[in-house]
């Protein structure tokens, strides 16, 4: 993909993440991109041509993390997925404690959206389970849950703008505790 495309793409994210999923229109795209909405039409002729681009946007910067953490740890342990998950390097660039509510909004009225998220969220948790079962976890797949729901809550309680954000590093470090605690230092 262009340069361009993903400048565009990143805009498009900006635009859902700062202002909402209702305020993405091609228009607006175009003029947030600093551009006519015909030349904004030359990357992506229709909003459904747009948003699946944005769609495969979002998924390849979490592949890309994914391999990443399979890369650095081979296999990763409890510990490395839950940290990973917590930091979210591929939502660095995406803003995604303010675009993952978002896209779980999203996910209510675009399908593609819906498919992306549960993709997303299927790689965590068989990411996790494989470390749970290598732990000897005797429930694997409802534990990974259990900690996918704590690990992704905490975006709801302490993301860009909420309550509790000044409380993100003593609660991560509690989550760490906790995972310390559950299944070992070297979890």
């Amino acid at each position: 993909m262009s340069d361009r495309k993903n400048q565009i793409l990143q805009t498009a994210i900006e635009i859902v993440a700062n202002q909402g999923y209702a305020s993405l229109s091609m228009r607006a795209l175009a003029r947030a991109a600093g551009m006519k909405l015909g030349a904004l039409q030359y990357h992506f002729s229709t909003s459904e041509e747009m948003l699946h681009a944005l769609v495969d946007y979002i998924a390849d910067a979490y592949q890309r993390s994914f391999a990443s953490l399979i890369e650095q740890h081979d296999p990763p342990d409890i510990r490395d997925i839950v940290k990973f998950v917590m930091d979210d390097e591929a939502g660095n660039t995406l803003m995604s404690d303010r675009l993952w509510p978002q896209l779980w909004a999203m996910q209510q009225v675009e399908p593609i959206v819906s498919d992306l998220v549960e993709d997303i969220y299927a790689k965590y948790i068989r990411i996790l389970e494989d470390a749970l079962r290598n732990s000897g976890s005797q429930r694997p797949k409802a534990e990974a849950l259990c900690l996918m729901c704590m690990l992704e809550g905490s975006t709801i309680f302490m993301g860009h703008g909420r309550r509790w954000r000044r409380n993100a590093k003593a609660a991560r470090q509690v989550i760490l505790a906790f995972i310390e605690d559950k299944y070992g230092a070297t979890a």
